[in-house]
């Protein structure tokens, strides 16, 4: 049986010391046809299998910048060996292993070659061999090429790959947000493509696009100029952006991802020096201390709970300027429309309604700008790295890390990118499982509701509150993980990998561009989605109305209380203007008035169809401490989150009557005998749990590839999430 093998490697890796080593007096010179670049071929057998060697130009990368680098890349993917023996420099580990990462991505079988390990030796550095062969999924093999050490044993590996005819997925690395949203968006396009992906994966040749791979858009232009154009498209926006924000380009953005996956390996104890190193990089003086098994997670702890105190103790002006704002603007549409539906409209379901949510846009920038600094450093991949041995104990891959931060680890992310993301791990189980979690983190949506019943009833420690509240979903999330992992997702854990990439200094502008392009999101969701549920909701709380018997009744109560009252009274409450003192006869009768007028307004908020499923479900949800009116906001809340303060705000909007007395809805929740610190405690946690929304559960069905998980995900988290929120509410009670 005869096959091709190829060997690969840097220059001065000792690949053709190697190669002369294996084929001795058996090789040949020749030529690549149409190039001048020379190869050498040769032979060397197995047991029965003949194995055909070329010995490949050496080259750092596959990018098409140089004649060996394009030679290199046409041999892999138009002769297509059996498979690759790359060939490393084991004294300098980092370097020659971003080719070997570009083999992976391309899906080429690779068995390696860890050559020079007498240089290593020498050099104090000791390589864990096994571990660095199970975190990158290759065999390993040390060699020594001048002296022929360990060449039988790789031969033995590289043909038990093509008997085993393994053929690899290719390796997706997460090259940050901006990128990876890129590929995403290009992926499907070059599908389309099936010319490309016939000799390419369709991901390496997005990555090839953003690296501007002047031969890999040639064949683009050539083949299909319509997809090729749309892909240079989305390339020059991607590198604007990066341009803008970071002050660098793709190709940069992508070697510093790589070379950070690289670096994660190494740190993984894969390497121990002996000897003092004194030449360490700022990067790995700083991991040494923020990465550090004991003052990692407390630095970890410190800076979130800064970036929460920094949040809400200068978000706290602009938040109230912009409260008064909508009470100033529901006070003009009160004086101003005519009374009716539209009035109504207008006041409960729109400003009372989404302005309840966009009163939340300071806390939300600043918040924005806090994660964006954090990101842009560097830190949060860090924090991931951190995180890994913990994700592993509770059945997780430590890629599920950046999944949970995506999606609002720390605060503000989004679940529908976190369940994207989870398309980087390569365990279908751990995958699903990471699917199903994701969502208990504390995306921007959740937001309005921690810091609304926060700022009603916990106010004296902003801070500390969602320090916790960030404790508790993390800590329900990977609990989760756990029983999944369990019982219906059972199966074996995989290695983590995760780049590190280099701290960098953010610019004000990136932060700038990243805190706006996040706030904008936000905006434009209260005034399109929640503005279109707010209106259904509000409808759904005014229709059909009271009948014309109980109005009447409302009427008559008015009525009598107008006519046992003098005229002389009636005409002081007419005629008395805002913050005017009026005589305590005339009062009482106006507070009369006013009590009636809620009671009416409450009795037809309770009649409506949203008023009518509250009052249904609450018999049960009486149990978790919630009342009619948070029903109906919750049910709300499966379309989107951020609805629950909306439909709050409504609510209450239309259980009253006089906008000058409602205040801020933090204030008529602290001021309700229906709500304490308890109650706003169990809605919280009910709040982190329960149901995602419903774009989300799309996604969920969409990656796990059924409905029958985005239908899972909304009956096991709604479960998890009121059966705490009844122990929380129960248990508080029987204490306090």
């Amino acid at each position: 049986m005869n096959t091709t093998i190829a060997l690969a490697g840097n220059p001065n890796s000792g690949k053709t010391t190697l190669f002369n080593e294996l084929t001795g007096a058996r090789q040949h010179v020749g030529n690549y046809p149409g190039v001048t670049v020379e190869k050498k071929t040769g032979a060397y057998a197995v047991k029965e299998l003949k194995m055909n060697i070329v010995d490949l130009p050496g080259t750092y990368s596959l990018s098409a910048y140089s004649l060996e680098e394009v030679v290199t890349r046409d041999f892999l993917v138009q002769e297509k060996p059996e498979t690759v023996v790359n060939i490393i420099d084991a004294s300098n580990l980092e370097r020659n292993l971003y080719l070997t990462l570009q083999f992976m991505e391309l899906g080429i079988p690779v068995c390696i070659a860890l050559n020079m390990m007498d240089v290593a030796e020498k050099r104090g550095i000791e390589i864990d061999i096994k571990k660095l062969s199970n975190l990158l999924g290759v065999p390993i093999i040390p060699t020594v090429a001048r002296n022929g050490k360990g060449k039988k044993e790789l031969m033995a590996a590289a043909a038990n790959i093509i008997k085993n005819h393994t053929i690899p997925s290719p390796l997706d690395i997460s090259y940050g947000d901006d990128i990876d949203s890129a590929l995403a968006e290009m992926e499907p396009l070059i599908s389309n493509a099936t010319f490309l992906t016939q000799t390419y994966p369709a991901r390496w040749i997005a990555l090839k696009y953003l690296e501007n791979d002047e031969q890999v858009q040639s064949l683009g232009d050539a083949k299909s100029p319509g997809i090729s154009a749309k892909l240079k498209k989305i390339t020059d926006r991607v590198s604007s952006h990066i341009s803008n924000t970071l002050n660098t380009y793709p190709e940069a953005v992508i070697a510093d991802h790589r070379y950070g996956y690289i670096r994660s390996i190494i740190r993984q104890d894969v390497i121990t020096y002996q000897q003092d190193q004194s030449r360490l990089r700022m990067s790995d003086k700083i991991d040494q201390v923020v990465t550090n098994r004991f003052a990692g997670p407390l630095i970890m702890i410190a800076i979130i709970f800064g970036l929460y105190q920094f949040t809400f103790t200068y978000s706290e002006m602009p938040v109230e300027w912009l409260g008064s704002f909508f009470g100033w603007l529901g006070s003009v549409a009160e004086s101003t429309l005519p009374d009716g539906l539209i009035k109504s409209l207008i006041i409960s379901g729109i400003i009372d309604g989404v302005g309840g949510v966009l009163g939340f846009v300071p806390l939300i920038m600043f918040m924005f700008f806090g994660i964006a600094l954090l990101e842009d450093s560097g830190y949060l991949a860090r924090v991931a790295f951190m995180l890994d041995r913990v994700f592993r104990m509770f059945g997780l891959h430590g890629s599920s890390v950046m999944a949970f931060i995506v999606s609002g680890g720390i605060a503000g992310g989004c679940a529908v990118p976190g369940v994207m993301a989870t398309r980087t791990l390569k365990s279908p189980k751990e995958r699903l499982a990471t699917l199903l979690t994701v969502p208990f983190m504390n995306c921007g949506a959740k937001l309005p509701v921690f810091v609304l019943l926060i700022a009603a009833f916990f106010a004296e420690n902003e801070a500390m509150m969602m320090l916790i509240i960030t404790f508790i979903a993390w800590g329900g999330a990977l609990l989760a993980a756990k029983f999944l992992r369990m019982t219906v997702i059972k199966g074996e854990s995989t290695p983590f990998v995760m780049e590190l990439p280099p701290y960098r200094l953010p610019t004000f502008k990136g932060l700038a561009i990243h805190t706006w392009e996040r706030t904008w999101q936000y905006i434009k969701k209260a005034g399109t989605v929640i503005l279109g549920i707010s209106i259904i909701l509000w409808a759904m709380m005014t229709f059909p109305g009271l009948p014309e018997n109980q109005t009447q009744g409302f009427d008559q109560q008015r009525q009598t209380l107008l006519a046992a009252a003098s005229s002389t009274i009636i005409e002081e409450i007419k005629t008395a203007e805002e913050d005017t003192k009026i005589s305590e006869s005339a009062q009482q009768l106006s507070d009369k008035l006013v009590a009636v007028d809620r009671v009416e307004a409450e009795t037809a908020l309770k009649q409506s169809i949203a008023g009518r499923i509250g009052t249904a479900m609450e018999s049960v949800t009486q149990l978790a401490g919630f009342d009619w009116r948070t029903n109906i906001a919750l049910v709300g809340g499966f379309a989107a989150k951020e609805v629950v303060v909306s439909t709050l705000g409504t609510a209450y909007s239309l259980g009253e009557v006089d906008p000058e007395e409602i205040g801020s809805l933090s204030d008529v929740l602290a001021n309700d005998p229906g709500w304490n610190p308890l109650v706003a405690f169990s809605l919280i946690i009910f709040t982190i749990f329960y149901a995602p929304c419903f774009v989300t559960v799309v996604c969920i069905a969409r990656e796990a590839g059924s409905w029958k998980w985005g239908a899972f995900s909304m009956v096991f988290n709604t479960v998890i999430a009121f059966i705490l929120s009844i122990a929380v509410y129960q248990i508080g009670s029987i204490i306090l």
